[in-house]
C-alpha cells in the first residue's frame, strides 16, 4: 500500500504499518493523553453530536488530507454504464420469480414501476448533493454537512457493513453460476473442511480470487475500470436482448388475463421486495470527485442510467409472464426454468453467462463505492487516516480498495451464501431516508441566515412527515386492511409537506441542478423509503441494532477523539491563515 510524504520527505501513512498510521492525533500519542481524552468524552460529545460541517470543508480542507487527488478523467457516458452496471446484477434473474408467483402475478411489471420510481426518487435526491458536494464519501459527506458528524458516522458504518456482505454474497454467487455453466453442483467447485461449523465448511477460492482480480482492476485505474464495466455490461445487456427477443417470439399474451390476483396490496408488497433490485447507485454516487463536469455529467448518468434499468426491468419482467404463467413460475430460477418449459433448456447457459457479467459489474462498482467510502471517512479520522490516501501514480484509493477487498475476500471463502442473504439489512433504506431529509434541510436551513421562527417551523413539519410516515409504514407492516389508518396518516403527511412549502422561506437554492418540486419529491423519497422499510423483517433490525451498538462502542473510544482532534486541528490552521491573511493585509496598508 501506498503513503503519502511529509513535508520532510520521511512516510507519513502507509504500509510501515506503526502506530502514526491509524491514530496519530494527539489523543492517542500516550495514555496519559488517552486518558485525558476519555476524561473529556462528554464535552467533546456535546461539540460534534450535532456539529456539522461545510461544503468549502468537504471540498477543499478535509479531500486535502489526502495528499493527492483523484483523477477527473469520468464524464456523463461513463457514469451511465457505472449505473447500469452497479444495480443490474443477478437480482432480476431471482427476485422476479418470489415476486410474481407469490404476491402480484402478472402485475409484477407494474410492482417493477413503482419500485423503479421510488428508486428514481432517491436518486434525483442523490444527484443534487453529488453535484453540489462532488466528493468521494458519497451519503456520508451529504449526511455530514446537513445532519452532523454523529448521524453520517452510524450510517456510514452500517453502509460499509452491508457493502461487504453484499459483495462477499455477489462473489460466492458467482461461484455457483459458474458451475451451473459446467453442469455441476456449486459445492462441487468449493472445498470441504468437515472440522468448520456447516455454515462455513464450504471454502470457496473462486470467490476469493475473483475479488481480488477486481480489486486489481479497481486499484490500476478508474478509466481502466469504466472500460471494463462497459466491455462486461454490453455482453449483459444482449443477453437480456435475446430473453426479450425469445419472450416476443414464444410468448402466450393470454398470460396476462389475471393481472393482479392479490390486488394492490400483493403489487406493493412485491414492490417492496423488487426495490432490492434497484440499489447499487449509491455506490456510483461516490465517484463524484472523479467526474469531469459534475454539473453535466452526474445528472445525464444517475437518472439517465436509472431510466434505462427502469425500462429493462418492467420489459423482462413482462417477457417472463409471456413465456410462462405467474402460477407456474419457479421462485429460484424463473428465467431459466421458463426457457426449459418452452423446450429451451439449452437457454440457460445464456441466462447463467449474462448472471456473471452482471455480478461481475456489481462486485467492481461494489469495491469502488467501498473504497471511495471509506477514504473519506478516513479524511475526517472517524476510520484510520491511512485509508485516505491516494495513489500517487494511478490517483486511486488504493489502502482502502486493498483493505475492503481482503475483507470482502474473507468472508465470502467462509460464509455460507444462506448466513449472507440472512445478513442483508434495512441500511439502504436508511440511508436513502436521510439523504431525502438532508435534502430538505438543507434547502431550508442555513445556519446564521435562516430566523429562529423558520427554523422552528421547519423542525415541526419535518416532525410531522418523519411521523406520520413511520405511522403509515407500521400500520401497512400489522397488515391491516382497513382505510382508516392511512385516513389520518396520509393527510398529516401531505398538509406537513404543503405547510414546509408555503410557510417556511427556502434558504439555499443549487447553484448548478437541484431536485425539482422541492419539497414534495424529497418528501415523498423520505415517506416511501420508509414504506418499504416496514417489509424488512425484524431479524434485521435486531442485527441492525447489535452492529450499531458496536460502532458506538468504536465511537465513544475512538472516532470521537479522533475526529474531535482533526476538527480542532482543521480549525486552528484556518484561524492562523486568516490571521495571517489580516495581519499581511494590515502591513500593506501601512506600506502604502
Amino acid at each position: 500500500m501506498e503513503g503519502g510524504e511529509n513535508e520532510n520527505g520521511g512516510k507519513k501513512r502507509g504500509c510501515g504499518c506503526s502506530k502514526q498510521d491509524f491514530l496519530p492525533e494527539e489523543s492517542f500519542q500516550s495514555c496519559r493523553s488517552y486518558l485525558n481524552a476519555l476524561c473529556n468524552t462528554k464535552s467533546r460529545l456535546r461539540d460534534r453530536l450535532l456539529a456539522r460541517s461545510a461544503d468549502h470543508m468537504e471540498l477543499h480542507e478535509i479531500r486535502g488530507r489526502s495528499q493527492q487527488e483523484m483523477k477527473k478523467r469520468l464524464n456523463w457516458w461513463d457514469i451511465i454504464w457505472f449505473g447500469i452496471g452497479a444495480v443490474m446484477g443477478s437480482g432480476i434473474f431471482v427476485l422476479t420469480g418470489e415476486a410474481a408467483r407469490n404476491h402480484s402475478g402478472p402485475a409484477v411489471v407494474v410492482s417493477y414501476l413503482i419500485s423503479g420510481m421510488t428508486a428514481l426518487l432517491s436518486v434525483l435526491c442523490y444527484t443534487e448533493f453529488c453535484v453540489e458536494l462532488p466528493v468521494a464519501g458519497g451519503s456520508f459527506t451529504y449526511l455530514r454537512v446537513e445532519l452532523g458528524d454523529f448521524v453520517a458516522y452510524i450510517a456510514a458504518g452500517n453502509i460499509l457493513f452491508e457493502y461487504v456482505v453484499a459483495g462477499a454474497s455477489v462473489a460466492r454467487s458467482w461461484t455457483s453460476y459458474l458451475a451451473t455453466l459446467f453442469n455441476h453442483d456449486p459445492n462441487s467447485f468449493r472445498f470441504h473442511a468437515s472440522s468448520f461449523p456447516e455454515d462455513y465448511s464450504h471454502l470457496d477460492p473462486i470467490a476469493a480470487v475473483v475479488s481480488l482480480l477486481i480489486c486489481i482492476t479497481a486499484c490500476m485505474s478508474t478509466k481502466g475500470s469504466s472500460r471494463f464495466n462497459s466491455i462486461a455490461t454490453i455482453v449483459h445487456l444482449l443477453v437480456l436482448l435475446f430473453i426479450l427477443i425469445v419472450g416476443l417470439t414464444k410468448g402466450n399474451p393470454q398470460h396476462f388475463s389475471n393481472f393482479a390476483p392479490n390486488g394492490i396490496r400483493g403489487i406493493l408488497k412485491a414492490s417492496s421486495i423488487l426495490f432490492f433490485a434497484y440499489v447499487g447507485f449509491d455506490g456510483v454516487a461516490t465517484l463524484g470527485e472523479e467526474v469531469k463536469n459534475p454539473g453535466r455529467d452526474i445528472p445525464i448518468g444517475l437518472i439517465g442510467s436509472m431510466l434505462i434499468i427502469i425500462l429493462l426491468y418492467c420489459l423482462l419482467s413482462a417477457t417472463l409472464i409471456l413465456i410462462q404463467p405467474y402460477y407456474q413460475i419457479d421462485v429460484n430460477a424463473p428465467f431459466t426454468l421458463a426457457f426449459q418449459a418452452i423446450g429451451l433448456k439449452w437457454a440457460k447457459y445464456i441466462v447463467a453467462l449474462g448472471a456473471l457479467k452482471g455480478m461481475t459489474t456489481v462486485l467492481l462498482a461494489n469495491i469502488l463505492g467501498q473504497a471511495r467510502y471509506f477514504t473519506h471517512i478516513g479524511r475526517t479520522h472517524m476510520a484510520p487516516p491511512f485509508l485516505a490516501t491516494i495513489n500517487e501514480k494511478t490517483r486511486t484509493p488504493v489502502n482502502a480498495t486493498v483493505v475492503m477487498t481482503l475483507v470482502n475476500s474473507i468472508v465470502g471463502f467462509f460464509t455460507s451464501l444462506d448466513v449472507l442473504a440472512n445478513l442483508l439489512s434495512l441500511t439502504t433504506l436508511l440511508i436513502f431516508s436521510l439523504v431525502a431529509l438532508a435534502l430538505l434541510v438543507r434547502r431550508y436551513y442555513v445556519g446564521g441566515e435562516t430566523t429562529s421562527s423558520n427554523r422552528n417551523k421547519l423542525i415541526l413539519f419535518l416532525m410531522l412527515i418523519i411521523g406520520s410516515s413511520i405511522a403509515t409504514a407500521v400500520y401497512w407492516a400489522i397488515g391491516k386492511n382497513g382505510w382508516i389508518g392511512y385516513a389520518v396518516t396520509v393527510p398529516i403527511w401531505f398538509i406537513a409537506t404543503l405547510g414546509l412549502n408555503l410557510m417556511v422561506k427556502e434558504a439555499k437554492k443549487p447553484k448548478l441542478w437541484g431536485v425539482p418540486l422541492v419539497p414534495w419529491l424529497p418528501s415523498a423519497s423520505f415517506a416511501t423509503n420508509v414504506f418499504i422499510m416496514a417489509s424488512v423483517d425484524g431479524a434485521s433490525y435486531v442485527r441492525f441494532g447489535i452492529w450499531t451498538l458496536l460502532l458506538l462502542l468504536y465511537y465513544v473510544f475512538i472516532a470521537l477523539h479522533a475526529s474531535y482532534d482533526a476538527a480542532k486541528e482543521t480549525t486552528d490552521t484556518t484561524s492562523a491563515a486568516t490571521a495571517t491573511c489580516l495581519e499581511d493585509g494590515g502591513a500593506s496598508q501601512l506600506h502604502h
